[in-house]
């Protein structure tokens, strides 16, 4: 990620998740040594406001004095109407967020259909994958504590304190029933590790012919990497359709979605207009389109089938947007976040990267303000009872049926929603749909 220079703190700095320079500007707030560090990053955050957020001419009026930190301000300032996302992260939050750093079990737990509280996600590298644990797996006890009840009230509180800090070498203790119908204790000690972002890459051979599955948890900048490396490999099985599960990616950067979507764009595309990103009206010269880039395995598809979840947000969701211009795309699940609006970060020292949203954006056909979310062709309930490649996964056995019919598999689309699953990820920060996300 491309950073300005930061010139002391009397200037703005702007990380910008799209990779585009924006110089500095001037605050012209007079810092004192009566403030305490929090209340100069609050002025700070104040005149970055007043300056770059899409919405400033709606925003409260506010007494910045009021405030004691960048946080209550920010809240106090954001223009509630539209904007869900606006954030505060400090800067050691935002360096391991962008880095995949994690620390803990690796693991989101949800509460299925029938009130069992199963692991909704794991991540490869982590303590309780090395230790045999699955998606599906259900988890009866967490420290000797019946989680059902604990996921049926959305007692966040409580289950946080189970859980205990994101620290290396807390240790729990869970109650698995397994897949083959048996009770297992497993004690897992939390540790440091680098998760993967691309959860499972393989094919399906339907009626169809081959077809990629690509399950995907973020846009960061490691990312790139195993993007690469999936796409060689459904490049080398020659795939004629692609299915893209996006159902907890909450977003991220700029320059890891235009890689993915020229993937799936294919040559054809490269340098045409992928994105276009607008400012406010006091900074329209950062106005910016951004194209479908050249890479390694472009994809020759024919269709796309997105599955979503209220959890696939802004980057996920210009994905899907930025490509239906050239592209067949159907989702799948549920309705997206509804986020076609994006943000730079405003580093402060190297104390806090501040995210207000700065711009609308758009794909070639001029088509976003999908505030409501893009709805999908069915709904279909966040199976998380099956691992991600088993076929009985609900929403996958629904991606399959529409590949190998050209339809969804019962007419009545809208009619029964699906109840949304409960999940408690084990890092809170992660499912933050917000963060440098386009």
């Amino acid at each position: 990620m491309k950073k300005l220079l930061i010139i002391f703190f009397i200037t703005v700095a702007i990380i910008s998740s799209c990779k585009k320079d924006i110089t500095p500007v001037v605050v012209k707030t007079v810092t004192t040594d009566s403030l305490t560090a929090d209340e100069q990053a609050r002025d700070y955050l104040y005149t970055a406001m007043n300056q770059y957020y899409l919405w400033y001419k709606l925003m409260p009026v506010v007494v910045k004095t009021d405030y004691k930190d960048p946080y209550t301000l920010l809240d106090a300032m954001r223009y509630k109407t539209l904007d869900r996302w606006s954030f505060v992260q400090t800067y050691d939050e935002y360096t391991a967020q962008s880095q995949g750093s994690f620390v803990g079990h690796g693991i989101s737990m949800g509460l299925d259909q029938t009130n069992q509280v199963r692991i909704a996600q794991i991540y490869n590298n982590s303590p309780l994958y090395v230790m045999g644990v699955r998606r599906g797996w259900i988890v009866k006890k967490l420290n000797g504590t019946d989680l059902a009840p604990v996921f049926i009230s959305k007692d966040a509180a409580t289950y946080n304190q189970l859980i205990g800090a994101s620290t290396a070498g807390v240790t729990n203790t869970f109650l698995f029933h397994t897949p083959e119908g048996k009770d297992s204790t497993i004690v897992s000690t939390k540790a440091a590790f680098t998760l993967n972002t691309v959860i499972l890459a393989d094919t399906l051979h339907l009626k169809t012919g081959i077809t990629g599955h690509l399950v995907f948890d973020e846009f960061i900048p490691p990312s790139n990497a195993e993007l690469q490396t999936a796409f060689a490999y459904f490049s080398l099985n020659n795939i004629n359709n692609l299915i893209v599960d996006l159902r907890y990616n909450g977003g991220g950067d700029l320059s890891v979605l235009q890689n993915m979507a020229s993937y799936v764009a294919g040559a054809a595309k490269f340098n045409t207009t992928f994105l276009t990103l607008t400012y406010n009206d006091m900074n329209l010269q950062h106005n910016v389109s951004y194209p479908f880039v050249q890479v390694n395995y472009p994809m020759t598809i024919s269709k796309l089938i997105v599955i979503t979840t209220r959890g696939t947000a802004s980057a996920s969701e210009d994905f899907i947007n930025g490509l239906k211009p050239g592209l067949e795309v159907t989702t799948i699940g549920d309705t997206t976040n509804g986020k076609p609006v994006g943000m730079n970060g405003f580093l402060y020292k190297t104390a806090y990267v501040f995210f207000p949203i700065t711009f609308n954006v758009v794909n070639s056909a001029g088509q976003g303000d999908f505030f409501k979310g893009f709805a999908p062709a069915k709904f279909v309930l966040d199976d998380i009872t099956h691992d991600w490649n088993n076929r009985n996964e609900a929403c996958l056995k629904e991606a399959i049926y529409y590949l190998e019919n050209g339809t969804v598999s019962t007419k009545s689309l809208y009619l029964n929603k699906p109840s949304r699953t409960v999940v408690f990820p084990e890092n809170p920060s992660k499912n933050n749909n917000a963060y440098i996300i386009k």
